[in-house]
């Protein structure tokens, strides 16, 4: 009976038959016949990233101008605000390339992992400037400021119009990617931002409600935090290996030990490559040499059906722990 359980010991092939063990070897399977650093991840945001980019430095600039011929300083601020999201903008972009690049000998998998990259800092961005709004927004419901309201409300408005646009360029590729997911998170805050800036200036306009700005802020703002918090945790369990959230690891395990002439199957890891890529390792036990291909290529099916298309299976003819060094620790594994 098959069981899966934890373990620090690893698990050998049979070392007593060494020309059975080359003929068992390792079946590496790329479904779909890929390779390392050669396009394993969508890459269909790069279009939209650009788009967003041109369109938000395009605005950045206007705002500059502005401010500097108007002497505002809140839309110097706001200019501020949006160069950090256009360095956002570009590093993501860059990623994209740099993620493109082919592997290396000391770089397997390319550059693949850039992307997770890219998107933890824009999470950890995106909740450190949340942090800061929130402190603000604070100190300006203790102490309310007066506000130009045509001024606000102008920004606002052209801020509107400009960041949905550049919202509905990434909102494709933001579904595949977690890179272009957190460059999204950049422009949705300040879609969000630039839609309680008009709010809170028609209230504080025509209401005279002067606590309208900081508390639009905030509601902005705590919108943003949840979606940033599942971006930086979603990369960050990627670059744990964890294994992903849509895959069933007993159902992985089932499907591989239901496949005929498979007597169990151990040291079973599935993990995120990066965006779209899932991996998975396994040692199968398959007692009949004859068998191995056959086994080997249904395992294969077994997991692109379940969304795992880059497998590596060591099929063993039986497993004997008695081969393992008594000096060996292992990682922990799952049986």
């Amino acid at each position: 009976m098959t069981e899966m359980r934890a373990s620090t010991e690893p698990s050998y092939a049979d070392c007593s038959a060494p020309r059975q063990r080359e003929r068992s070897g390792v079946g590496h399977s790329h479904d779909g016949a890929h390779d390392h650093g050669h396009d394993h991840a969508p890459h269909a945001g790069a279009r939209g990233l650009k788009g967003a980019l041109i369109l938000i430095t395009v605005f950045l600039v206007a705002e500059v101008a502005g401010g500097l011929l108007s002497n505002s300083l809140t839309l110097l601020a706001d200019a501020g605000h949006l160069f950090t999201d256009v360095g956002a903008l570009a590093f993501s972009l860059f990623v994209v390339w740099l993620a493109r690049q082919p592997a290396t000998s000391s770089k397997t998998y390319g550059f693949l992992r850039w992307e997770i990259l890219a998107a933890l800092l824009n999470g950890a961005l995106l909740l450190a400037v949340s942090a800061g709004i929130v402190w603000e927004a604070i100190r300006r419901l203790r102490s309310p400021e007066p506000v130009e309201t045509g001024l606000m409300f102008a920004i606002g408005a052209a801020g509107l119009v400009v960041n949905a646009l550049a919202a509905r360029l990434l909102h494709s590729g933001s579904s595949h990617s977690l890179n272009v997911r957190g460059a999204y998170l950049h422009v949705l805050g300040d879609l969000l931002g630039s839609a309680a800036a008009v709010i809170a200036a028609l209230l504080i306009r025509y209401e005279g409600w002067a606590i309208a700005d900081p508390v639009a802020s905030i509601v902005m703002t705590m919108l943003i935090v949840r979606s940033s918090w599942t971006l930086v945790k979603e990369s960050v369990d990627v670059l744990l290996e964890a294994a992903p959230a849509h895959i069933d690891l007993a159902k992985v395990h089932e499907s591989l030990r239901a496949v005929a002439g498979v007597e169990s199957v151990h040291d079973l890891h599935v993990w995120t490559l990066t965006s779209g890529v899932v991996a998975m390792s396994a040692h199968a036990v398959v007692c009949d040499p004859a068998h191995h291909q056959v086994a080997l290529e249904e395992m294969t099916r077994a997991l692109a059906a379940q969304d795992i298309h880059h497998a590596t299976i060591q099929i063993e003819g039986k497993t004997l722990q008695e081969c393992a060094p008594e000096s060996s620790h292992a990682l922990g594994h799952t049986h």
